[in-house]
């Protein structure tokens, strides 16, 4: 750790949850470690939690910390090494006619809507209370960093929403959600070649995706980016896929 990044980091301490369901991996338990106090981590010391495979729900960073399971890994798009494949060319093609707004992160009703379908239709194990629009506003629409919407439509059909944080070196992808009837158009794959695009023209290095796990089926997709970076015992390394 740099001398800079343990002076933006001095000030935050870090707990350990206790055990809870994990999320992407069946029959196993999660735990995760927080960085507190929330509240008052600052944008020098959220950069260097992201640098260091952190990310953000709602108004919490963690990191999972599981003792008995490393398959969290997390995953960066250099975006400046980034060529999209014939198939992401295509779903760019596909989806040219829709225009893109960067709005402040904040709660919208038509936002709200879509998410909830999205949800219903692509995560139907998830529990009532994600439905819920206090909830929604923990996850999505709370920050305490410089976080902001990429909405995308179709004249004026909402059809993704994705929102971000803007890091010093790129863009780290907090949540996306889409309009799930357009099975074909690929709408998650083209918010991230749309955020990829975001990074190249403002000269931003890095795209963020969070973390792949390669047992998880749903969060593969990372991996179609390429090349792509890994954490790999906290040192990110270059991965061709």
């Amino acid at each position: 750790m740099s001398f800079v990044e343990k002076n933006n980091l001095k000030r935050i301490q870090f707990y350990v949850t206790t055990k809870y369901s994990c999320g992407y991996l069946l029959h196993r338990n999660a735990q995760s470690i927080v960085a507190t106090p929330y509240k008052r981590i600052d944008t020098n010391a959220y950069n260097d939690l992201i640098k260091k495979g952190f990310r953000r729900s709602g108004q919490y960073v963690y990191k999972p910390h599981c003792a008995d399971c490393k398959c969290c890994i997390p995953i960066r798009i250099n975006s400046h090494d980034f060529t999209p494949s014939r198939s992401q060319k295509r779903v760019i093609k596909k989806n040219k006619h829709l225009s893109m707004k960067i709005l402040p992160l904040s709660f919208n009703e038509d936002h709200y809507e879509l998410y909830v379908n999205y949800q219903k239709n692509r995560h139907k194990t998830s529990s009532e209370s994600e439905s819920d629009i206090s909830d929604y506003n923990d996850f999505l629409a709370q920050s305490n960093v410089n976080s902001k919407i990429f909405e995308f439509r179709d004249m004026n059909e909402l059809k993704i929403v994705s929102i971000i944080d803007l890091v010093d070196d790129g863009i780290s992808a907090v949540y996306t959600f889409f309009d799930v009837k357009d099975k074909s158009a690929s709408y998650g794959t083209f918010s991230i070649l749309k955020l990829i695009d975001y990074c190249k023209k403002n000269e931003l290095t890095y795209l963020y995706l969070g973390y792949w796990i390669n047992e998880s089926r749903k969060m593969r997709y990372k991996i179609n980016f390429k090349p792509y970076e890994l954490m790999i015992d906290d040192t990110w390394q270059s991965a061709l896929g």
